[in-house]
C-alpha cells in the first residue's frame, strides 16, 4: 500500500451502448461513445449522487453493471474523518436530492466537486461538459427519456432515494469502527448483541481499514513533525480588536459572517458554521483599503489561529473557485510588513494538519493578473519572500515553511522545480549569520532537496555556495546534516 488513498473515477455508460449505435445516425456521422454516469471511489467505497441525494456502496455495485472505465484521478492525503464530514455537509446543502438536475447539477458535477476536494483537480472535461453538447440535440431528445428513467427509476439506484441513506451511514460507521480497532464483528445499536458472523464485504472493509490505520500510524511515528507557531497570536485579543475596528461598517450579510467567525474560533463550532459568503467577507477585510490596514492584519492573525484547527481544510475548499486567500497571498511582496508576517504565519500554520498541508501543494493552476498560479507556487513565493526578508521574525517563519515543504516528501514532478527555487533562496539566506535553529531547518531542507533533485540541487550548492562545511561545529545535529549533504556534492 502506498502513501495516501488512491482516488478513482468510475465511468458508466447509462445507455448501455445505445449512444454509440444511434449517435452516427442522429448526429450526422458524429459518434458519441456513451452518456456518462460517474462516481468517485476512495477509502474503499463508491460515492455517487442522484435524485435521492448522496449514497455510498461497495465499488461496482451501484449501477448493476461494470464501469466502462476506471480513471485514476490522483492520491489524497485528506483524513477519512474530514472527508466524511465534508460529504455529510454536501448531502445537507449543495447536493441534496432535491437539488439534482439532469443537465446542470448531476452525478458528474458531484464527482467533479469531490475530485477537486480530494486531489485538487476536476474530472475530465469531456465527461463534465457532455450534457451541454448532446442533450439539446435531436439525438439528446431521443435518449433523454431513457436517461431520466435510469436516474429516477433504476432499482439499482433505489437506495439513494432517501436524504442520507442508511447504507451510507452504516458503511461509514463500519469503517470508523475498524479504525478504532473494533475488528470482531461490527457495532450494533445500543443494548444489542454483537454478531459473530460478519458480512464478507464488511469484514473486507474492516481489514483494509485496519491495515491502512496501522500503516498511517507507522508513517506518523516516522514523520518529521511540522514547525508551526501555536502561541504567536492570542485569538481572543485579535478577534476583539477586529470587531472594534469594523463595528458599524458591515452590512447584514457581513455581520452574519462575522458571527460565523466568532462561532468557529471562539465557540469551537465546526467549520460548517461558515456560510457560503464567509470567504467573500474575509476577502473584503483583507483588501478593502477603506477599512484601514489594521483590519487586514487582525484578520490574518485570526486566520493564522484558524489554520491550526483540524477541519480548516473545509474552509479552504470553499475557496476552490475564487481563490481569495491564495490570490491575496501571491502578492505578499507588495504587502506592508505586518501583513507579510500575517500571511506567512497563516501559510506556515496550515502545515499543522495533513489535509491543509496537502492543500498548500495543489498543482492545479488558475489565471491571476495575466499569469498562471497554483497553491504550490503561492506557497513557494511566500516562503522565499519571507526567508529573504530583512525582518528577523519573517525570516524565522520563512525557514519554517521551507522546512515543512522539504519534509513533506512530496511526490510530484513540479516539486523538482520548486526544490531548485527554494534551494537558491536558502543559499542566499545562508550568506548571512543564521541562528542554530534556522540553520538546522535550512540544512535539513537542503539534504531533502538533494534527494528530490539529485542533480540540480548539488550543482547549485557547489556553484553558488556557501559550502555547508562553513557551518561545521555549531551543533551535533547540524554537523550530521552537513555530512549528509557533503556526500552528495561532487
Amino acid at each position: 500500500m502506498t502513501d495516501g488513498e488512491e482516488v478513482l473515477l468510475y465511468v458508466y455508460d447509462v445507455t448501455a451502448g445505445l449512444a454509440a449505435s444511434l449517435s452516427p445516425v442522429l448526429l450526422s456521422g458524429r459518434k458519441i461513445d456513451g452518456i456518462w454516469h460517474t462516481a468517485i471511489v476512495v477509502y474503499g467505497k463508491e460515492y455517487y449522487f442522484g435524485s435521492g441525494g448522496i449514497g455510498a456502496a461497495i465499488p461496482g455495485t451501484v449501477v448493476g453493471f461494470e464501469p466502462v472505465d476506471k480513471i485514476k484521478l490522483g492520491v489524497t492525503y485528506i483524513p477519512f474523518q474530514v472527508f466524511e464530514e465534508y460529504v455529510n455537509g454536501l448531502a445537507e446543502s449543495e447536493f441534496r436530492g432535491d437539488a439534482y438536475h439532469l443537465l446542470n447539477h448531476n452525478c458528474n458535477n458531484f464527482s467533479d466537486t469531490l475530485s477537486n476536494f480530494l486531489v485538487g483537480t476536476g474530472i475530465p472535461s469531456h465527461i463534465l461538459n457532455l450534457p451541454d453538447e448532446i442533450i439539446n440535440t435531436p439525438f439528446g431528445a431521443t435518449i433523454r427519456p431513457f436517461i431520466e428513467q435510469f436516474v429516477t427509476n433504476s432499482p439499482s439506484l433505489e437506495r439513494i432515494k432517501r436524504e442520507i441513506s442508511p447504507e451510507f451511514l452504516q458503511l461509514n460507521s463500519d469503517i470508523e469502527a475498524a479504525r478504532n480497532d473494533i475488528s470482531n464483528g461490527y457495532r450494533m445499536s445500543e443494548g444489542a448483541e454483537v454478531t459473530t458472523e460478519v458480512d464478507p464485504s464488511v469484514q473486507l472493509a474492516q481489514n483494509l481499514a485496519e491495515a491502512e490505520r496501522k500503516e498511517r500510524e507507522e508513517r506518523r511515528k516516522n514523520r518529521e513533525p511540522p514547525i508551526v507557531f501555536k502561541d504567536a497570536v492570542d485569538v481572543h485579543i485579535e478577534f476583539d480588536a477586529l470587531v472594534g475596528l469594523i463595528d458599524g461598517k458591515l452590512n447584514e450579510e457581513e455581520q452574519q459572517s462575522l458571527e460565523e467567525l466568532h462561532q468557529y474560533m471562539l465557540q469551537d463550532e465546526g467549520s460548517w458554521a461558515l456560510g457560503d459568503a464567509f470567504l467573500i467577507f474575509i476577502g473584503r477585510l483583507l483588501t478593502d483599503k477603506s477599512l484601514g490596514d489594521e483590519v487586514s492584519m487582525r484578520c490574518l492573525n485570526v486566520l493564522s489561529a484558524a489554520a491550526l484547527k483540524d477541519d480548516v481544510i473545509l474552509m479552504l475548499h470553499q475557496d476552490r473557485k475564487q481563490h481569495i486567500l491564495m490570490n491575496y497571498a501571491y502578492e505578499v511582496d507588495r504587502l506592508p510588513l505586518p501583513q507579510q508576517k500575517g500571511i506567512t504565519l497563516f501559510i506556515c500554520n496550515l502545515f499543522e494538519n495533513s489535509g491543509s498541508s496537502e492543500w498548500l501543494l495543489y498543482i492545479s493552476e488558475w489565471p491571476f493578473n495575466n499569469t498562471q498560479i497554483s497553491n504550490i507556487r503561492v506557497t513557494t513565493k511566500v516562503a522565499v519572500n519571507a526567508v529573504l526578508s530583512e525582518d528577523e521574525e519573517l525570516r524565522d517563519r520563512g525557514t519554517a515553511i521551507i522546512y515543512n515543504l522539504a519534509t513533506k516528501e512530496v511526490k510530484t514532478v513540479v516539486f523538482d522545480d520548486v526544490a531548485v527555487e527554494l534551494t537558491m533562496a536558502i543559499l542566499q539566506f545562508l550568506n548571512g549569520n543564521p541562528a542554530e535553529a534556522q540553520l538546522f531547518r535550512c540544512l535539513k531542507s537542503l539534504s531533502q532537496f538533494c534527494q528530490i533533485s539529485a542533480q540540480d540541487v548539488p550543482q547549485l550548492i557547489q556553484m553558488i555556495g556557501p559550502h555547508p562545511s562553513k557551518f561545521k561545529g555549531q551543533s551535533e545535529r547540524n554537523d550530521q546534516l552537513i555530512e549528509e549533504i557533503s556526500k552528495r556534492l561532487r
